[in-house]
């Protein structure tokens, strides 16, 4: 039997994505970028985000089609993210997709946000995704999920207050960084001592699996008037060296404690170059197998939708018709 063919939509949040997964084949991927929209305001604006959406998303669409050089009436599915997001963009999305089923006559599948990112690291294993820990840490989350199989999934930690890439971003902006500031700080701190300046950890102890990243971000704001000369390079490094502590730390601590062999990495945050090198050295010397996403399936995408449905889709897991958007969908049953 041929591998299943799924039109995926995402619009969660800012960034406007079709993509055409064949098995676990990446047909093609398009995304159309709101940076330029919302970097005068320093973030995203829901309303900017939502409007966007909704110009772009049929032009997007048909230029997947075209590139992919497949007709709709191929499709076997089709899908979209309804969730977590920004209710008014999650809603441009599943109209979207609820459309194009209907009319194709075609299974609808509605897909979390978190679902995507959670797979995406196995998107090129021959295996598929399998028991692993996985890290899902982005702009809007920082979570521990135990994945037993496609959907059975249980959380072990999450963040309390800020997600470690909306750490990035503030902090970025505290330190006179333009938006997006993930980037910015990888790029600066590279440069940097990240020895320099001695910033808080927050909750210790290996059984502990929560995070909380707004102490951190509150002592670079008391340190900063303190500090004079060209300093940038090295709160971005002592900054950056803090976050990716705790991420590795409990990351490897949730693995140990729930017998994980593998650990999964995902989400914008997961390129970040830091990150990365500590994660491979952690699981190295702890004998664990470390899979990271691909870079292009690590920010907002519909590829990794695409391939979250594919794996939904072979198991019989389909939508009706009157699923809607849900801007706080749950991934896990237990928070």
């Amino acid at each position: 039997m041929s591998a299943p063919l799924v039109l995926a939509i995402e619009t969660s949040c800012d960034e406007t994505a079709v993509a055409l997964v064949r098995g676990r084949e990446l047909v093609t991927s398009e995304v159309a970028s709101q940076t330029a929209l919302h970097q005068p305001y320093g973030g995203v604006v829901p309303e900017v985000a939502s409007r966007s959406h909704l110009t772009r998303i049929k032009p997007l669409m048909d230029r997947t089609f075209a590139k992919g050089g497949v007709a709709p009436g191929e499709l076997d599915a089709v899908a979209a993210t309804r969730g977590p997001g920004l209710l008014t963009a999650l809603l441009v999305g599943v109209a979207a997709g609820k459309g194009l089923a209907i009319g194709l006559n075609r299974p609808f599948i509605g897909v979390n946000h978190l679902e995507g990112h959670l797979l995406s690291p196995f998107f090129d294993a021959a295996s598929g995704p399998v028991r692993s820990l996985g890290l899902v840490v982005s702009g809007g989350h920082t979570l521990l999920v135990l994945l037993e199989k496609v959907g059975d999934y249980r959380l072990v930690g999450r963040t309390v207050d800020d997600a470690a890439g909306e750490a990035f971003d503030k902090v970025a902006k505290l330190i006179g960084l333009p938006y997006p500031g993930g980037p910015e700080i990888d790029r600066l701190a590279r440069k940097g001592d990240p020895a320099k300046y001695r910033l808080p950890r927050s909750m210790p102890g290996e059984t502990n699996f929560q995070f909380s990243f707004s102490g951190l971000k509150t002592a670079v704001r008391y340190l900063l008037p303190q500090l004079s000369g060209d300093f940038q390079a090295d709160l971005a490094a002592s900054f950056q060296e803090a976050v990716v502590d705790v991420l590795v730390r409990k990351t490897l601590a949730a693995a140990r404690a729930h017998g994980c062999e593998v650990i999964g990495v995902s989400g914008g945050v997961s390129c970040n170059s830091r990150l990365r090198a500590r994660l491979e050295e952690a699981c190295a010397a702890a004998g664990r197998t470390l899979q990271l996403a691909r870079p292009d399936l690590t920010t907002d995408n519909a590829a990794m939708i695409g391939f979250a449905a594919v794996q939904r889709l072979q198991q019989g897991l389909v939508d009706d018709l009157a699923v809607d958007a849900d801007p706080s969908l749950r991934l896990t049953s237990n928070g």
